[in-house]
């Protein structure tokens, strides 16, 4: 989803570019205000307001998205009471269905409408704001006229001709005008700070409109890639022609859920079945290549049984021998070297039997967990 810096950026290179005029014309814009301090400081206030209102409708966007983009990663440690205010609707729903989330088009539509009232009511504020800026600069044109025709009416009444001093009857005259021109000045400066306020605000307020809208754009795309179409008619009913009870809806979409619970169940009973495949069959390769071993173990102690056989005629030998010299003491080295290997040939023959049990009874027990389990699975 679309962050919403990209539009704080516009509204602070918006603020920073309206900061640069107020600089250069300060001191018109400063003999301007000071025609009715008391009115432009308040238009000026109600304008403060508004801009932080609007840029923290803004910033309150940037948790939303990150709760939506947190559930999207399947994030353990997200739940109901961390989510906006703007999406409660949505988290109270996504917290209800379990795994695969999936929503049917009157429920889409439902939650859309409960966002978008949200947020089209945190915009009023600030579309009252904006008129509020153009009612006061109004206000005041209308509160400086009405002192201006006041001041023109008793300056009238008291303008006289009496003296002969054409000078004198001059500057009585260029008093009399200098009221009416402060109640000028008050309404043409209020006029002047609430339509320049409302334009400020407008923008910064159609900036914020904006990044709204485009987060309820990405929020309904999302939605609607796992949102199921209902069908054209129930139970002989067609669209257009007449509504669909609620409870027969209700009882659709409990099917469906129902249907879709099932069909997860079985995608895992097929993958544990292809699972306990696959371990049958490494099993029966064990088992072969244990057959194999046994076979050459077989083929080995037969050998060594041949060659105890031929070591008999050179043990009858060696005994006769012993039998007839005592004393040779080569022949009884000799006899004692054969009598060892012959030890140590029987101890190893007996040790690898030992293990080749041991080992074949390991892998039957594996074969009888393995057909337990796939057993069980099966019931």
């Amino acid at each position: 989803m679309i962050q919403p810096s990209v539009y704080l950026t516009r509204i602070a290179i918006f603020l920073v570019i309206v900061t640069g005029v107020v600089a250069a014309l300060h001191e018109a814009l400063l003999g301007i205000f000071m025609t009715n301090p008391v009115l432009n400081g308040l238009i000026l206030g109600v304008l403060l307001i508004g801009v932080i209102y609007v840029i923290r409708q803004v910033l309150l966007l940037r948790p939303a998205v990150r709760w939506v983009e947190s559930f999207r990663r399947n994030d353990p440690s997200l739940s109901i009471q961390t989510a906006p205010s703007m999406l409660s609707p949505l988290a109270t729903m996504l917290q209800e269905k379990k795994g695969r989330v999936s929503l049917s088009t009157m429920s889409l539509r439902s939650l859309l409408d409960s966002i978008s009232s949200r947020l089209d009511e945190s915009r009023d504020i600030s579309r009252y704001l904006i008129g509020t800026l153009v009612i006061l600069g109004l206000l005041g044109t209308f509160w400086g006229l009405i002192d201006a025709i006041t001041s023109v009416g008793s300056s009238v009444r008291g303008l006289t001709v009496e003296s002969d001093d054409v000078g004198d009857i001059f500057e009585a005259l260029k008093l009399a005008i200098l009221q009416p021109m402060d109640g000028m000045g008050t309404a043409f400066s209020s006029s002047l700070f609430g339509l320049a306020g409302s334009v400020v605000l407008g923008f910064i307020e159609l900036q914020a409109s904006q990044s709204q809208n485009r987060f309820y754009n990405d929020l309904e795309e999302w939605l609607s890639s796992f949102t199921r179409l209902s069908s054209g008619a129930v139970g002989g009913i067609a669209e257009g022609e007449g509504s669909v009870p609620v409870y027969v809806q209700a009882l659709l979409e409990q099917t469906a859920d129902s249907l879709e619970n099932l069909q997860r169940i079985m995608a895992r009973s097929e993958e544990s079945r292809v699972s306990g495949n696959q371990t049958l069959l490494q099993l029966s390769e064990r088992l072969a290549s244990l057959t194999d071993q046994m076979r050459t173990e077989r083929d080995l102690m037969v050998k060594l049984a041949e060659g105890q056989m031929e070591l008999k005629p050179i043990l009858q030998r060696i005994a006769v021998a012993t039998e007839q010299g005592p004393g040779d003491s080569a022949a009884d080295t000799h006899l004692r070297n054969i009598d060892v290997y012959v030890t140590r040939l029987l101890e190893e023959t007996v040790s690898g039997r030992q293990q080749t049990v041991d080992e074949l009874r390991s892998e039957i027990k594996v074969l009888t967990r393995t057909i337990a389990a796939i057993a069980d699975e099966g019931r």
